[in-house]
């Protein structure tokens, strides 16, 4: 019985001391898009930030494809130890109204923490006699179909939210999908399309240039750098509030101890000066918050897109 006590003793403590360990090796974080874009950069901003915290190297591992859903998926089937989670976007809600996908986007996850957030930029061509998001609404309502707007992609983020401003404005536009962001900013500015969402990031020089006019703000609240340009609830389009967010999930199954860790070191780095400069460069703030309120967001988001697809009856490329 005293042999049996000690051993139970003995595996209790190297087991603590096994989670104490954590994290014993590098980390890996899989950006499911390719280098350059905005979640490999704020993947590596996030990463750079936790390898500093918890003294390990925390590696950024590209794996595009399929619209973010291959990389989300390697990252869902990972091993639950700690040493695997994927940075995701805003674009991971809307994947599962588009494409059929081979794991659950909210059962076989771990939300660990949202990163950042951060508003679209309405803009459109000089040309048009639109100052604002009223003047676009009673010129659509003018010429029904008449306008065309761009999109980074059949099925993007930046497609559906266009489609929820003209279901919730009830209004009609004609949709040009482009293979990303660049060819559908260069031919908006060439008067091929009048209106584009876009990300600040991507928009901004566009605007600050006059190559573009910023007319709205997706989100809730004005940007700080563009305070004349009122938000589109502020304009008319009652309810509308879409939050382009960055975030890290860990695999279904994942120790608390391990995702409170993480949270918390990120947590504290978003707190940071550098940090809000470096998401400021990219058009985004810092969030943070709990794993539940990221989880939420997840869960809401994918609601919401599914309900936008089903309604505009969107289809996959």
């Amino acid at each position: 019985m005293k042999h049996l006590l000690a051993f139970s003793l003995l595996f209790a403590s190297t087991g603590a001391m096994a989670q104490q360990a954590w994290p014993a090796k590098s980390i890996r974080f899989v950006a499911p898009f390719a280098p350059g874009g905005g979640t490999d950069f704020i993947g590596r901003v996030a990463a750079q930030k936790l390898t500093e915290a918890v003294k390990q190297q925390v590696i950024v591992e590209n794996r595009p494809g399929a619209g973010g859903t291959l990389g989300a998926e390697l990252g869902a089937k990972a091993a639950p130890d700690g040493y695997t989670f994927t940075v995701v976007a805003g674009s991971y809600s809307v994947n599962p109204a588009i494409y059929k996908l081979a794991f659950d986007p909210v059962n076989d996850i771990t939300p660990i923490i949202q990163f950042s957030e951060g508003p679209l930029l309405v803009v459109v061509h000089p040309s048009l006699p639109i100052k604002n998001m009223k003047d676009m609404i009673a010129l659509a309502k003018a010429r029904p179909n008449g306008l065309s707007y761009a999109s980074s992609g059949q099925g993007s983020i930046v497609h559906l939210a266009t489609e929820l401003f003209l279901y919730t404005a009830s209004v009609k536009a004609t949709h040009i999908p482009y293979k990303g962001t660049g060819p559908a900013i260069t031919d908006t500015i060439a008067g091929q399309t009048q209106i584009l969402f876009g990300s600040i990031a991507a928009v901004m020089p566009m605007v600050k240039q006059n190559r573009l006019r910023g007319v709205g703000v997706t989100t809730a609240k004005r940007l700080a750098a563009l305070p004349d340009v009122p938000t589109l609830a502020e304009s008319g389009v009652k309810g509308y509030d879409v939050v382009l967010w960055h975030g890290l999930v860990g695999p279904k199954g994942l120790p608390r101890p391990i995702v409170d860790r993480v949270n918390a070191e990120l947590n504290k780095a978003l707190k940071a000066r550098d940090m809000e400069d470096k998401l400021a460069a990219d058009g985004v703030s810092p969030a943070g918050g709990t794993p539940e309120q990221f989880g939420a967001i997840i869960k809401r988001d994918i609601n919401t897109w599914r309900k936008v697809v089903q309604t505009a009856g969107v289809k996959a490329e």
